[in-house]
């Protein structure tokens, strides 16, 4: 299914809202469109199917990242949990300059994201198979990223347990949530400091046309992760540190 010429305007007047242009951009989105609506009718990668629910809670929600001035001068970035491509994709597109990893443990998922980068001729991004519990234990990528990005639906002492050991000492990992995030966070504060993390800052902001509540939560990444973590793959979703 092509984007439709409304629903081109509705991603230019949101990404406005944002300080964003994204004229330029827009044959890249397009494309991303149609092939996520071709490949999702015989692959569940998203439930959400109709044009404005893609346009806003896929493409825009993941722009709204760039909203923290950190982002744009991170040169290398790993999105865990990527699922179909978001947030990575929409901020690969618009930020060439910056490498993109995108890791997920679906397959499927992560051989559509692999299809989308190659449809896009994304040079500055590349699919990863596998759980971040693993990755994070290889040397050649265990505290190498100057962020990590997390859209997932996990704690927040999950998320963290899962993106920190990525992030080199001074780095942060970004992660997108939606409103009353507070208990959520003060329950994280001993497991943030067991990883090497601590709450630098947390952006509030409304989703632009939908209006719907986010919070961006940045982890500053202020010492070395002990090698014990990440714990065993699916251990920090079970039994959250705390």
């Amino acid at each position: 299914m092509q984007m439709m010429p409304t629903g081109k305007q509705l991603l230019l007047k949101a990404a406005a809202e944002l300080g964003l242009n994204l004229e330029t951009h827009i044959p890249q989105f397009s494309k991303l469109f149609e092939l996520l609506t071709e490949v999702n009718q015989t692959t569940n990668l998203t439930a959400i199917r109709d044009e404005q629910g893609i346009i806003l809670k896929h493409f825009v929600d993941s722009l709204t990242c760039l909203t923290y001035p950190g982002l744009l001068e991170a040169m290398s970035v790993i999105d865990v949990g990527t699922g179909a491509g978001f947030p990575g994709l929409p901020l690969a597109i618009v930020r060439p300059d910056t490498h993109f990893d995108l890791l997920d443990a679906t397959k499927k998922k992560i051989e559509f994201v692999a299809r989308a980068i190659q449809t896009l001729g994304l040079q500055n991004a590349r699919a990863l198979w596998g759980r971040s519990e693993e990755l994070a234990h290889e040397n050649v990528k265990r505290e190498t990223y100057g962020a990590a990005l997390s859209r997932a639906v996990s704690s927040l002492a999950t998320v963290a347990e899962l993106t920190l050991p990525l992030v080199r000492v001074g780095g942060f990992v970004l992660v997108q949530k939606g409103a009353n995030v507070e208990q959520e966070i003060a329950g994280a504060r001993g497991a943030l400091r067991k990883l090497g993390g601590e709450i630098d800052q947390i952006l509030r902001l409304e989703l632009p046309v939908s209006k719907e509540a986010r919070n961006l939560i940045i982890l500053r990444k202020v010492a070395a992760t002990p090698p014990a973590y990440p714990r065993k793959p699916g251990v920090p979703a079970k039994n959250p540190l705390s």
